[in-house]
């Protein structure tokens, strides 16, 4: 997993606005109604495509050299830059939400004694799965 990726965006304009499309990236396809916004959201959906890339073990394919690219007159080439570090630490610290049942009892005397149930079940599953962080 590289730190920095690079890609060619080709944005299209229309009456409707703005759409994105990354030549190297199939299925990465951002939308936007500002030129200011395409070169956010190319960049937001760029780093979570590839973020999904790593996670699923797919080949993450080399950009294509953007004097090789084929586009037409009235769309724009942009070079899309991201970072992926802090995409990787928002994505898999992301909190999800669990339902689980106790006996009743049990959650009385929790809430009772103000326990805070989502850090006594991280802290649970850590030392189970024996992990130190």
């Amino acid at each position: 997993m590289r730190d920095t990726y690079v890609y060619p965006a080709i944005l299209i304009y229309t009456d409707k606005g703005i759409s994105i499309e990354f030549p190297d990236l199939p299925g990465c396809l951002p939308c936007a109604d500002t030129s200011e916004e395409a070169a956010k959201n190319a960049r937001e959906a760029m780093g979570l495509h590839l973020w999904s890339m790593e996670q699923d073990g797919d080949v993450i394919p080399a950009p294509t050299s953007i004097n090789e690219l084929k586009y037409s007159s009235g769309e724009i080439l942009l070079l899309v830059e991201v970072f992926m570090p802090p995409i990787r630490d928002r994505l898999n610290n992301k909190f999800v939400k669990k339902t689980l049942s106790i006996p009743q009892w049990l959650n009385a005397q929790a809430e009772h004694s103000g326990v805070n149930f989502s850090q006594i079940l991280q802290q649970g599953l850590k030392e189970y799965l024996s992990i130190a962080k």
